[in-house]
């Protein structure tokens, strides 16, 4: 049972934003896509245990802190043991070497049994400072991507290959565990540490003015969106959406972007760009906000 589901980091969500309406230099750009790697590697692992039948409790991204350190966990399955999983989304041929990982261009990686180690060590304390047995724990290296492979790995590292998924998935199934009030209650303890925001995140600058306006195509990315009637239509793939969809989708962006700007007919008309009828934009904005303030000073929120 999906008892949390995962969410884009809010980096990953920035980023998502910027990425289409600035310019990232390369280390952003960078982070943007490994980011973005991971999380498609993590829904793929997540679409995979969501068809376990056996009863366990599935806690997707939990970003936790033991005394000052925050750490992440990926996955952690609560059931006759607590399975904690660390998910790489590797993509191509590498090479295991004395503990350490490298590419075919002999490019050192950081070796997520390491990361493993940590993550697990970490929760540890966080299971004692609650008062929890620590023994029953089982921590795995998940590597989901169907194109990677690892020449020269030792058996003896906790290494779920793409390979072994589904015969290791399969033995889960057979796991003879059952979810009491206790699993719950501590599934529910868990998320109520999970914390929203890394102290970790890395942005860069953005203002308001630099960044590139207009409605972008969700489908194929691009500016050449234009309004007919209450309709959005693409005129580069032809996708089309629904005004209304469209300005409420825009209006999140600034407020993920600028918490702080107040939200006015003004603001999301000149963020659309092409949407020319202040109506629309007003009426959008009274049936999905409350207004407050009067005359100049009136915003939504």
């Amino acid at each position: 049972m999906e008892y949390k589901v995962r969410e884009k980091s809010y980096e990953l969500e920035v980023l998502e934003v910027l990425n289409r309406r600035m310019d990232l230099i390369e280390h952003d750009r960078k982070n943007y896509y490994n980011l973005k790697k991971g999380y498609e590697g993590e829904l793929a692992f997540d679409a995979r245990t969501r068809q376990l039948s056996c009863d366990c409790l599935i806690l997707n991204d939990l970003l936790l802190q033991a005394g000052t350190t925050t750490f992440q966990i990926d996955t952690l399955i609560l059931a006759d043991l607590f399975y904690l999983y660390e998910v790489k989304n590797f993509e191509g041929d590498y090479y295991y070497d004395n503990d350490r990982i490298y590419n075919k261009a002999n490019y050192e990686i950081l070796n997520p049994v390491n990361q493993l180690t940590r993550t697990e060590t970490l929760f540890r304390q966080v299971l004692q400072n609650i008062g929890v047995n620590t023994s029953s724990l089982s921590s795995s290296v998940v590597f989901i991507n169907p194109e990677f492979t690892l020449f020269q790995a030792p058996i003896d590292k906790p290494f779920i290959f793409p390979s072994q998924l589904n015969r290791y998935l399969k033995e889960f199934n057979s796991i003879p565990s059952i979810i009491n009030r206790n699993h719950k209650a501590l599934a529910d303890k868990l998320i109520s540490m999970h914390l929203t925001k890394s102290p970790y995140t890395k942005l860069p600058e953005y203002r308001y003015d630099e960044l590139r306006k207009g409605i972008v195509c969700m489908m194929c990315g691009s500016y050449t969106v234009s309004v007919v009637g209450r309709k959005c239509v693409c005129g580069r793939c032809g996708s089309v959406e629904a005004a209304d969809k469209v300005v409420l989708r825009n209006i999140e962006e600034i407020k993920l972007l600028f918490p702080d700007l107040k939200i006015t007919t003004s603001i999301v008309q000149d963020w659309c760009k092409v949407i020319s009828s202040r109506k629309m934009i007003r009426r959008i904005l009274y049936e999905n906000f409350e207004l407050k303030g009067k005359n100049r000073w009136a915003y939504f929120e």
